[in-house]
């Protein structure tokens, strides 16, 4: 397993993609994984930020989407600052088809 600081940049350089890929009109990787229920961006329930769940917590007629932007934002944050551990390597498992996937797995 790669070291944290390796997981931040790794995670950090995919959201860069994913914002390139959204400014251009295509489904962002994370979007995708959304989609597929792979990951879960939600709104926390007190409105207090966003949280990050490894799959639907919610049933789908009950989910707020949270907006790309506020996503990536979020999840840059996380990747600078909070670098949970657990929430970085989530988040990287999104991109594991990536050529560098194998340096951060």
């Amino acid at each position: 397993m790669a070291d944290l600081d390796d997981l931040s940049a790794f995670v950090l350089a995919r959201l860069d993609e994913d914002e390139r890929r959204f400014d251009a009109g295509e489904l962002p990787h994370l979007d995708e994984a959304e989609r597929h229920g792979r990951i879960r961006i939600m709104y926390a329930e007190q409105g207090e930020g966003l949280l990050v769940a490894a799959d639907p917590v919610e049933a789908r007629e009950e989910r707020v989407p949270v907006p790309f932007p506020d996503k990536v934002a979020f999840l840059r944050a996380e990747a600078r600052v909070m670098r949970d551990p657990d929430v970085l390597k989530l988040v990287a498992s999104v991109y594991n088809a990536h050529p560098d996937w194998g340096r951060v797995s």
